[in-house]
């Protein structure tokens, strides 16, 4: 299942492509085939280039390799406790990576994903009896926010999200009512836009106001771009609107290890902490888990050098992509390794922009509209391939010929 050898010259081949960063190489094709990958699955056909699903080609931090292997050796794989060490390792990694302060005691650690974990965290506030208010998400946005809502049986209603020069803006205005919570992806899932500051602020104000817990999902805020600063949500908005808050996140998607489940969840409300805690464990969910927690502190401790190499190579491959497609670029990626397109710029029909791609360039993408109604007419692409790989990529993109006339949208 590997990708075909690159063979373009000129400015999308080897010469213009930066070398591997100093001990990981992020540069030739790596290998997937044997594992079961889901992204390779649903390539279909050999020689396409899957660039759907959420998840990297790319060679993993060694750190967590090895952490894994030296657990396996002890061959005992039991029930374990949660290690309390691992909230202040938590707190620490925000502390470093993003310079706030995180409270040891808001850290839930969890042997799940961030998806499970939100079912959760949905049933811990839906309301005792019916009608139910909805849950509020901007769209377009992460499809299982939607998938979600219907599971719980909660109702949810879509907030489009303006775009303005710099691509997507947060909501503004009153919510429409009562709500029962408020989701959002931060960074923004398709886009890969960085929410500013100020916005989320006011965003868990409006929440505040219809009575909605904020739920920021921030899987992607780890992989944020040199030059831009992820606001966590908790430790952002105002302290008086703190306890309405929650964040979610993972080191699944930043150090490409997904396929094993494990989430952290900062709770400032003791009493939501708690019910949140319980929720689970009706489920058989309990703080800890023996692979989890190998690999969430191999990451967390030993993980940094290799996610600034892992980030100035997705820096370096989203400005070769947008320096192509900048026209179709609906608003710049600037976190992640996602890349959202209008279909119609790319010459593509919008009604069956994946088909076409996949027909006309051998590219699988994610179609827009498993990303809500706003979404239809849209790609996203997974930019977090090899560079070989990726000037595959640049070359079969030029069979869609020349973009539509406009300018492009700067990160």
């Amino acid at each position: 299942m590997t990708a075909p050898p690159a063979t373009p010259t000129g400015p999308t081949g080897p010469a213009d492509r930066p070398g591997p960063a100093e001990g990981f190489d992020f540069v030739a094709p790596f290998d997937r085939s044997g594992t079961g990958s889901s992204k390779w699955a649903r390539a279909g056909d050999p020689g396409v280039i899957p660039m759907g699903l959420a998840d990297m080609d790319l060679p993993g931090p060694p750190a967590v390799a090895r952490a894994l292997a030296r657990r396996a050796r002890h061959r005992a794989y039991g029930y374990t406790v949660c290690d309390p060490s691992g909230r202040t390792l938590v707190a620490d990694w925000y502390r470093a990576r993003h310079g706030v302060e995180v409270d040891p005691d808001w850290v839930l650690l969890l042997p799940c994903g961030p998806r499970t974990a939100l079912r959760v965290l949905l049933e811990t506030v839906r309301p005792q009896t019916a009608p139910y208010p909805p849950v509020l998400f901007p769209a377009p946005e992460w499809g299982g926010f939607a998938q979600l809502c219907r599971a719980a049986r909660l109702p949810y209603r879509e907030l489009p999200l303006p775009v303005g020069p710099d691509g997507y803006q947060l909501p503004d205005g009153p919510f429409p009512g009562p709500a029962a919570a408020v989701l959002l992806s931060s960074p923004h899932n398709p886009s890969g836009r960085v929410w500013p500051a100020d916005g989320l602020r006011a965003l868990a104000g409006r929440a505040a106001e219809a009575g909605a817990l904020l739920v920021s999902d921030e899987v992607h805020g780890d992989l944020t771009h040199p030059g831009h600063v992820h606001p966590v949500a908790v430790t952002t908005v105002d302290p008086a609107h703190r306890n309405g808050v929650v964040t979610l996140n993972s080191v699944g998607k930043t150090f490409n290890c997904s396929g094993i489940p494990s989430a952290f969840a900062l709770v400032p409300d003791p009493a939501l902490r708690a019910r949140f805690g319980e929720a689970l464990a009706g489920y058989g969910l309990w703080e800890g888990g023996l692979v989890e927690q190998t690999v969430q502190h191999a990451a967390l401790r030993e993980g940094g050098p290799w996610l600034d190499a892992l980030l100035a190579h997705l820096a370096a491959a989203r400005t070769r992509l947008t320096d192509r497609l900048g026209p179709a670029v609906r608003s710049a990626p600037q976190a992640s390794y996602l890349l959202w397109l209008d279909a119609a710029a790319l010459g593509l029909p919008p009604a069956a922009a994946r088909r076409a791609l996949l027909e006309r360039c051998g590219l699988e993408a994610s179609d827009g509209g498993d990303f809500g109604q706003a979404g239809h007419g849209s790609l996203r692409l997974n930019y977090a391939l090899p560079g070989s790989v990726l000037d595959t990529v640049l070359a079969r993109l030029e069979r869609l010929g020349r973009l539509d006339a406009g300018p492009a949208i700067r990160p």
